[in-house]
């Protein structure tokens, strides 16, 4: 797990986590991670009292205050996971999301939607000049939930085409995205990150799990952006959308 650098999907106390920003950043520089993203639920995700705009831009006003205090040990990105909602669109506005460093775009709600509505919502998220990558990509939950009806072929050719990031969420339950689905993002040269979706501090550790999946589906680091320094991690984001 030494390859990776950057852990750029987890949640705080602010909605379902169990730590403050600072706790989770100490916990990071123990994992011995150099740049972590905040990526706490938006307002559609009621039951995991999600961030309106309001409490977001306060959030990230923290974090830049407290940025300072962690310079030259560990960078922290403003970050949300900003539900894509079921008619389609974005769950917060385009000049909010603009603000921050990392736009995660994730299904939560309308699973059970025909397959071409799901994908249409996908590529929506993936089209949005603000949206850097798309989490848990299938939604499935092991054991508990099967995937949705998305076409992943379709979902590939746009995060090809607009340069965005898909993410391979490490926590066990999800291990999403599989081993056949990794290994055509390989060979279309999609960037993937693996990120855990931490909820408490001890959930960094699972980032183990992740890099075994990425193996399973043929990956090596060079596969994988977020094993890269923060200085080449951060060129590759400012290419997104272009």
């Amino acid at each position: 797990t030494d390859d990776v650098l950057g852990d750029l999907h987890m949640h705080t106390s602010a909605t379902d986590g169990q730590n403050t920003i600072v706790e989770m950043a100490d916990a990071a520089i123990e994992r011995g991670l150099k740049y972590i993203a905040i990526t706490d639920h938006s307002k559609r995700v009621t039951m995991a009292g999600g961030l309106d705009a309001e409490r977001l831009l306060k959030q990230w006003e923290i974090i830049d205050e407290i940025r300072p205090q962690y310079e030259g040990r560990l960078v922290i990105l403003k970050g949300i996971e900003c539900d894509i909602l079921e008619a389609g669109g974005m769950d917060l506005p385009d000049e909010v999301l603009e603000q921050g460093d990392w736009i995660l775009g994730s299904v939560h709600y309308g699973q059970k939607q025909p397959r071409d509505q799901i994908t249409d919502r996908i590529l929506g998220a993936i089209e949005n000049p603000h949206v850097d990558c798309i989490a848990h990509p299938t939604g499935r939950i092991l054991n508990r939930r099967e995937a949705y009806d998305v076409d992943m072929d379709a979902v590939m050719q746009a995060a090809k085409e607009n340069n965005k990031f898909l993410e391979l969420n490490a926590n066990p339950a999800r291990l999403d995205l599989n081993d056949v689905h990794l290994a055509a993002a390989k060979k279309r040269g999609i960037p993937i990150v693996i990120n855990t979706d931490a909820h408490v501090t001890d959930g960094l550790w699972v980032m183990r799990y992740g890099i075994r999946q990425a193996r399973r589906g043929g990956l090596t680091s060079a596969d994988v952006a977020n094993t890269l320094p923060y200085e080449a991690f951060s060129k590759k984001l400012a290419e997104v959308g272009s």
